[in-house]
């Protein structure tokens, strides 16, 4: 072994150098050509779910530059021989013309001809492989090199295994780049980030200006404003120009948590607290430790949950479900809601206390309605994303469709906008937007200033008749939910006829106070 020492030396410092295994091989095999009658030096990879043993590095020192094929597939006891061995065999050698016999057989591809050595690369927590030195031309190993390949096996397994890994990582990273593309291409969006918000110049100028002064610090922020107006947008403007930037942004719709799992949900549980806890999880204030957690829609927590929310908002710490020791997080708290939160005080739905707690910093949202002016730059960018999603050429508004645009109410606000451009897109398929078509899909909702088509319409009802959007829908669940006989979730739930998610329809049965029990017929 001491005769040894200074080509393994050698050998480990090129080990570690080259990552690579490549650049390795091709190294090591110059200076093993110093010692020993060497013609090419390979390593292979076995990969037993397969059935092939693969060429991972080749070096050349002397000998035919035509190498054999890269795979060498075996059966399946052959394989199994194969992996047997690379956990314990030793180096095994062939003279030229000699019948090669035994599990390390299987492993030297057919075409290799002349004296060669093949020992196994790995244990039992590496990659199993091989490494094959061959004679160069009439040339031959004696014992003196068959113990020199015995020293290299460490070495050339440990850089067998890096390679691995880096391949795993390099491989991970195509996959992790190729999912991010597919996202960003489902969302409409070129990158991750960065975006600059439509209309902070102008409708949004006095929102943004609050942003750019509550960043600074860490009081709760309280946003106020319609459904679908960019409350999300707000809050990930105001983490994104925050100390906290590089921390976690966790979004967490408080109205779609069933009520039982709400404490599980935001401040996590131990194992065995409750029947199904098979593992202890970290609750939604966890995972954002660090960062920014946006409360969504925080009028419709219970007024339970609550409790223990004020608690983490004056001190900073909470107690998993079932745990028994208090845990400190340091969590910046947005708070979103399209309810009147101060009504709801008034009227019990909503702890006062929490309330003063939130309310620290509030912003108003304005709904589209009041800011008309963004609308043909937020169309021509909802239609570029349109555009991007499908895969369609991208045709920006003309000015009519503008003009449509501008004329109509959005009681949906800017969420409605992209659903429409979206629409547009799709029906003019690739042609033009047909944004006239996409606004009658959902009929006529002329803004309060336009006169409506009587013709076409008939009379307009009383207002006594009218239903409230609440009437509307409560009496649409309930119509729904009777026809699935209660039943909520599944292939006949009332949540797959109304084509929302069954979590949503139990907020919203929460909300409007319908009671599946106690249903019609």
């Amino acid at each position: 072994m001491d005769r040894f020492n200074e080509i393994l030396l050698d050998v480990w410092r090129e080990a570690c150098r080259h990552i690579e295994i490549t650049e390795l091989t091709t190294t090591v095999t110059y200076m093993l050509a110093q010692h020993m009658p060497l013609g090419q030096v390979f390593v292979r990879q076995i990969d037993p779910v397969r059935h092939w043993v693969e060429t991972v590095a080749v070096g050349i020192e002397r000998g035919e530059e035509t190498l054999p094929p890269a795979r060498t597939e075996r059966a399946a006891p052959e394989m199994n021989a194969i992996t047997a061995w690379s956990r314990r065999g030793d180096v095994s050698c062939w003279g030229a013309g000699v019948a090669r016999s035994g599990s390390s057989a299987y492993v030297v591809p057919d075409d290799v001809e002349g004296d060669v050595l093949v020992g196994p690369l790995g244990g039992p927590d590496r990659s199993h492989g091989a490494l094959i030195l061959v004679a160069a031309p009439s040339q031959v190993f004696d014992e003196r090199h068959v113990a020199m390949a015995k020293v290299l096996l460490e070495p050339f397994s440990v850089a067998l295994e890096n390679d691995h890994r880096l391949r795993e990582m390099v491989n991970l990273r195509e996959a992790a780049e190729a999912d991010k593309q597919s996202l960003l291409s489902r969302l409409g969006r070129k990158q991750i980030g960065g975006d600059s918000i439509i209309g902070a110049g102008s409708g949004l100028r006095s929102v943004m200006e609050r942003v750019q002064l509550v960043v600074r610090s860490d009081v709760p922020v309280l946003i106020l404003g319609e459904t679908g107006s960019g409350k999300e947008v707000i809050a990930r403007a105001i983490h994104t120009r925050s100390a906290r930037a590089a921390g976690p942004f966790i979004r967490v719709n408080c109205g779609a948590i069933p009520t039982e799992l709400i404490d599980a949900q935001l401040f996590g549980h131990e194992k065995g607290a409750f029947t199904g806890a098979v593992e202890m999880r970290k609750g939604w204030f966890e995972r954002a430790d660090g960062g920014t957690l946006l409360l969504d829609e925080i009028g419709e927590l219970p007024l339970a949950a609550q409790v223990r929310l004020l608690r983490i908002l004056q001190d900073g710490w909470l107690e998993r479900v079932g745990g028994h020791h208090a845990i400190n997080v340091n969590v910046r708290i947005v708070a979103s809601t399209h309810r009147d939160l101060a009504q709801m005080v008034a009227e019990g739905k909503f702890r006062e206390d929490l309330w003063y707690r939130i309310a620290v910093f509030p912003i108003l949202l304005p709904p589209l309605r009041e800011r008309v002016s963004d609308i043909p730059i937020l169309a021509r960018h909802f239609a570029e994303r349109a555009a991007t999603r499908f895969g369609l050429p991208v045709l920006m508004p003309t000015d009519e469709d503008n003009a449509l645009l501008m004329s109509y109410a959005w009681p949906g606000n800017v969420r409605e906008l992209g659903t429409v451009l979206d629409r547009a897109a799709i029906i003019g398929n690739g042609h033009r937007l047909e944004v006239a078509k996409a606004l009658g899909v959902m009929g006529p909702a002329p803004n309060a200033t336009q006169e409506p088509n009587r013709a076409s319409t008939g009379p307009a009802p009383e207002p006594s008749e009218f239903l409230s959007l609440d009437d509307a829908m409560r009496k649409h669940i309930a119509e729904a939910l009777t026809l699935t006989e209660g039943r909520i979730e599944g292939k006949r739930g009332a949540a797959r006829l109304l084509k929302i998610n069954a979590q949503t329809l139990r907020s919203r049965m929460l909300r409007l106070g319908i009671n599946r029990l106690h249903l019609p017929g």
